[in-house]
């Protein structure tokens, strides 16, 4: 019998004074049962930083074919491709021609870098395409925030991320590579 996905709720305070975007936002998130707490967590990181109202969360790990989030207009077509991790150059190439926008936020341990290094020719062909690295320490902790119901307070400001519950903050200042 396969392992179900894990449901978790989550409430989100925004403050993104960069774009000017000030919402309260309620989420069910399915965490697949190979997904660590700290994927889950980049993901809805990267949720908040894309935020509009019509970005949604994907089948994710369950389908190859999907980014982590995406927006989709009405015709079906996909405006704003998010994806998380370290990609190999055929899913940045599908993510490039299948989409007008693609956001990849990369995290882990000691291997940014050496992935940036390999892929860096592959990515800079994309124009539609932006890269930013998560610095480990920072995604490491927000883990102390993961719950299976989640209150968030997001409060973006020149580029940093503050992201805090009752009882944690961590503060996160992504570098951007593309």
């Amino acid at each position: 019998m396969a392992l179900k996905s894990t449901i978790l709720k989550a409430h989100l305070n925004i403050s993104d004074m960069d774009r000017h975007i000030y919402t309260d936002k309620s989420l069910t998130l399915a965490q697949h049962p190979s997904e660590n707490e700290q994927r889950l967590m980049v993901r809805l990181l990267a949720y908040i930083l894309q935020y509009t109202e019509t970005l949604s969360f994907t089948k994710g790990l369950c389908v190859d074919d999907e980014p982590a989030a995406w927006q989709k207009n009405l015709t079906d077509d996909i405006e704003l491709w998010i994806d998380v991790g370290l990609p190999d150059e055929k899913r940045l190439k599908k993510a490039a021609v299948r989409s007008q926008q693609v956001v990849l936020y990369t995290y882990g341990e000691n291997t940014q870098e050496i992935w940036w290094k390999k892929n860096q020719s592959a990515a800079n062909q994309y124009d539609n395409l932006r890269v930013y690295s998560l610095p480990y320490s920072a995604t490491s902790q927000m883990v102390e925030l993961f719950a299976r119901s989640m209150d968030l307070t997001a409060t973006i400001q020149d580029g940093e991320i503050w992201l805090s519950d009752s009882s944690h903050s961590v503060q996160i200042v992504p570098t951007q590579l593309k």
